[in-house]
């Protein structure tokens, strides 16, 4: 097997290093960290000196983040231009 053949894009793969875990969620490498720290993402796994996330997990502790509801309703009582007649 070629080398070029061997790479498989992180969202194909089941394993994700700390970089590609906080980019497949979308937020820095730091914010990450803090996001492992305080249980919001899933601990890695050790695979001999490599550290690894199951993509797998992250996706679902992704999916079981809170989520701001409120966010689409507040834009929309807020929108300054709710009342310009066009």
């Amino acid at each position: 097997m070629t080398k070029r053949a061997s790479i498989i894009p992180p969202a194909d793969r089941i394993g994700l290093s700390r970089t590609e875990a906080a980019n497949y969620i979308g937020v820095s490498s730091s914010l990450f960290d803090e996001m492992v720290h305080d249980g919001r993402m899933p601990p890695p796994k050790r695979i001999n000196g490599r550290t690894v996330w199951d993509r797998r997990r992250v996706e679902a502790a992704f999916s079981a983040l809170p989520g701001d509801e409120s966010f689409a309703q507040n834009e929309i009582e807020h929108d300054p231009y709710a009342d310009v007649a066009l």
